[in-house]
């Protein structure tokens, strides 16, 4: 069971983070091309870099975490997954957090709008304070 970790987390990250996707609108599983375009230029340099880093010697991977599947130029697959994962996961709270603050900035911003006047900052359509001119 041990080689199946690496592939065990990524599927954990991947779950976690699905009700973004689905509760919060983060809206990213939905637009596969900006997906993809977003997530494979990096996963590719990353997976070059990797595939020479394990040429080198520089690092491995432990055959105890990993399936044993290796890709052209040595890199395990569980690394490749690694480079689409995480991305995604990023993007996702990425979005979802976007949404939330631009759900809140709709519904709050008239509200606690900051207005500069005369040096200073307060919520727009407040009163003055004692001292504040």
């Amino acid at each position: 069971m041990d080689h199946l970790q690496y592939l065990m987390v990524l599927g954990a990250c991947l779950l976690v983070t699905l009700p973004l996707e689905v509760v919060l609108g983060a809206r990213v599983y939905r637009q596969p091309r900006r997906l993809a375009v977003a997530v494979l230029p990096a996963a590719a340099l990353f997976y070059l870099w990797d595939a020479v880093a394990v040429s080198r010697g520089h690092w491995t991977f432990s055959a105890s975490y990993v399936t044993g599947v290796t890709l052209p130029l040595g890199v395990p697959l569980e690394e490749l997954a690694f480079f689409v994962v995480v991305p995604i996961c990023s993007l996702l709270s990425f979005e979802a957090v976007r949404n939330l603050l631009d759900a809140d900035r709709r519904t709050a911003v008239p509200v606690l709008a900051l207005v500069r006047r005369r040096g200073s900052l307060r919520a727009a359509g407040s009163r003055p304070v004692a001292g504040d001119r």
